[in-house]
């Protein structure tokens, strides 16, 4: 029998907001699945800034790999990644 999580991928992302620009960062094992959640307001953070764009993602093969990665995007050296390297911020 086949592990099923050894196939599953995980995916750090980052959304902008149209609303204001601001950004969101987060990780899934469904990526489809979460951006529907975060645009039809099923996040109470994400919900009072509607609509939400996919401006960037990378794929782990773990979890941890992929909460590790978001751990440190959302640090102030990881944002500043993010600005400099991952992203046009602002647009």
């Amino acid at each position: 029998m086949e592990n099923y999580e050894m196939n599953e991928k995980f995916y750090v992302y980052i959304i902008q907001s149209k609303k204001d620009k601001s950004l969101y960062i987060g990780q899934t094992n469904n990526l489809s699945r979460r951006i529907y959640e975060h645009n039809n307001g099923f996040s109470a953070y994400t919900k009072q800034k509607l609509p939400w764009d996919l401006v960037w993602y990378c794929a782990f093969n773990n979890r941890l790999q992929a909460e590790r990665f978001e751990k440190y995007l959302k640090t102030g050296s990881g944002r500043a990644f993010v600005k400099r390297r991952l992203i046009n911020y602002p647009p």
